[in-house]
């Protein structure tokens, strides 16, 4: 029997911080995940401090300059410094990612509970509803959303956030149903409790710890689809710095030999979706030590 017992959070976090590939591979990620986090807090501050350029204003001779010195990561076309726009840009990206994972956890999971716990014409309509925009490819649905709503960062975040609700609903709500046939549910049936404080005290401690895994997962993928947005002129608004925004000015450059415009935005893409990757299946593996897979 005392094999089985599932090990307690304290050990699972000295299994992750032991030396294996796995647990460096997470550590890299979270690693990396708190550099964009610093650079989006530090920004402004480093702006105030004069150690950075204002990202939304041209330099009073337009012309594009390598990295240098005098700016790290070089100058666009338009005269905006790269360094800046790049750093602001890490602050843009977890702003809407940030919003839109918030949302779409805060309508889905309640949705999974009620709906898997009460289940029937309720859960028959409400999986339904799920499934068809599940079967809906995530960025093709947030463009076609982005396009009706318009730009913004609230916009933005709504076009994503619909994509990933079915998301949390679906892993929740198949969690709950799994639960909610274990005995001690059934005997706070018996004894009378109230649904409320079934799904929020029963069911809800034993199905939450999934949602830490969805959410990293899925701002790896917001952080894509807003570069996909930015990108077709469907994100935040013009000027703003933005990765995917960024890029597309970006392209038509590239043929004449200035690469930097390209490569800092999408190496800083890149890499927060690697280091939200990499967390994400840390957590993964921590919170689901038996590895039958927790999304």
């Amino acid at each position: 029997m005392a094999s089985s017992v599932t090990s307690s959070p304290l050990q699972r976090l000295r299994g992750l911080l032991q030396p294996g590939l796995s647990a460096r591979l997470t550590l890299v990620g979270l690693g990396i995940t708190l550099v964009f986090v610093l650079a989006a807090l530090l920004a402004p501050v480093m702006q105030g401090a004069g150690l950075v350029q204002n990202p939304t204003a041209s330099l009073v001779n337009p012309i594009h300059h390598p990295p240098s010195a005098e700016h790290w990561f070089g100058t666009s076309q338009a005269g905006y410094d790269v360094f800046s726009r790049t750093l602001f840009g890490a602050q843009a990206a977890l702003k809407v990612v940030l919003l839109a994972t918030l949302l779409s956890l805060i309508v889905g999971v309640p949705l999974g509970l009620v709906s898997g716990y009460l289940g029937g014409w309720l859960d028959r309509l409400l999986l339904f509803l799920m499934d068809t925009l599940y079967t809906l490819p995530g960025l093709l649905l947030s463009i076609t959303l982005a396009f009706v709503v318009g730009r913004g960062l609230l916009n933005a975040a709504l076009a994503l956030c619909v994509a990933y609700v079915p998301q949390y609903y679906r892993v929740v709500r198949n969690q709950t149903v799994s639960v909610k046939s274990q005995l001690f549910v059934e005997a706070a049936q018996a004894m009378g409790a109230s649904t409320w404080k079934i799904v929020s005290r029963y069911l809800f401690l034993n199905v939450i710890p999934s949602v830490p895994v969805l959410f990293t997962l899925n701002a790896a993928d917001a952080v894509l689809v807003l570069g996909g947005l930015g990108f077709l002129g469907l994100g935040l608004p013009p000027t703003t710095p933005e990765w995917g925004q960024d890029l597309q000015q970006a392209l038509g450059a590239l043929p004449t030999g200035i690469w930097w415009t390209a490569l800092f935005p999408g190496l800083a893409l890149t890499l927060l979706v690697v280091g939200l990757s990499l967390l994400g299946e840390g957590l993964n593996e921590w919170l689901n030590p038996k590895g039958d897979g927790l999304i």
